[in-house]
């Protein structure tokens, strides 16, 4: 622990831990390339896919129901959904639940969850960039780009600005 009483060690751990709190608190990432097409099935049973959305600005959220987070975005997405659905916005819910849909469905039903939910496997989270945190939020463009990665909880303001200057594109 000899090393710990040097000043310039001291500096540098300094500027580790506060530059891991930065990029953990901010969690931006300006993104880019073509989002990985996938086709599962919702929470009604009907099977979907991110290309069937093409046109519209979507938000790709990874999430799950134990998750505190994760949890306290949702309403944000409701809320966002039924205001600007009709506008072109879609939100798609990849749930990351080990335990399926038991624990989803009723999470979507107590939430008020409209949008299109799926439960995710490894390989989704792997073309994603191998999830580690969650949530993790994509925005993607009407051309099917990824434009903004989020890991961690966002307000839904944060999201609605991205989606009004996409809409606009």
């Amino acid at each position: 622990m000899k090393y710990l009483q040097n000043r310039w060690v001291k500096i540098a751990l300094v500027v580790i831990i506060g530059g891991l709190f930065i990029w953990q608190v901010t969690g931006r990432t300006s993104a880019s390339g073509k989002a990985t097409d996938f086709t599962l099935t919702n929470q009604h049973g009907e099977k979907f896919s991110l290309s069937d959305y093409r046109g519209k600005v979507v938000i790709l959220d990874f999430w799950a129901t134990w998750c505190p987070p994760c949890k306290a975005e949702i309403p944000g997405f409701v809320e966002l959904y039924d205001k600007y659905q009709d506008d072109g916005l879609e939100i798609i819910g990849i749930s990351l639940d080990r335990d399926g849909w038991n624990p989803v469905r009723p999470f979507l039903k107590e939430y008020g969850v409209e949008y299109p939910v799926t439960i995710g496997n490894q390989q989704l989270t792997e073309q994603y960039g191998n999830i580690r945190s969650i949530p993790t939020t994509f925005v993607i463009d009407k051309k099917g780009e990824i434009r903004r990665k989020y890991v961690g909880f966002r307000k839904d303001s944060v999201f609605e600005k991205d989606f009004l200057a996409l809409i606009k594109e």
